[in-house]
């Protein structure tokens, strides 16, 4: 009786190694989730970004005042007819000759 109890033991522990340690164990399963969850944030955000980078290039092609806006940031350009007003503020205050005695 006693090895007929250790013989099935031992048969079921057989049995349950796979499952807790083997290839496809739930520890490795539990891994392969969380790697999908990770994937699929990755993949909302790049989504997104696609997202905005698909609005402004449809902008860029209809309206005219995106195409504007663009060469006015990036490339400084203005418009026929219009002044340019830069101010420049100097980081240091000029010496002048009268601010030097002798």
């Amino acid at each position: 009786m006693k090895l007929l109890s250790f013989t099935l033991l031992a048969l079921v522990v057989a049995m349950q190694y796979p499952l807790w340690f083997g290839k496809a164990s739930w520890l490795r399963v539990w891994q392969v989730d969380q790697e999908v969850v990770a994937a699929r944030k990755n993949n909302l955000l790049l989504q997104n970004r696609n997202n905005k980078l698909e609005a402004e290039v449809n902008d860029l092609k209809q309206g005219l005042e995106a195409i504007e806006e663009r060469a006015r940031s990036d490339l400084g350009m203005i418009k026929e007819g219009e002044i340019l007003f830069q101010i420049v503020k100097n980081a240091q205050p000029k010496i002048s000759a009268l601010d030097i005695a002798p």
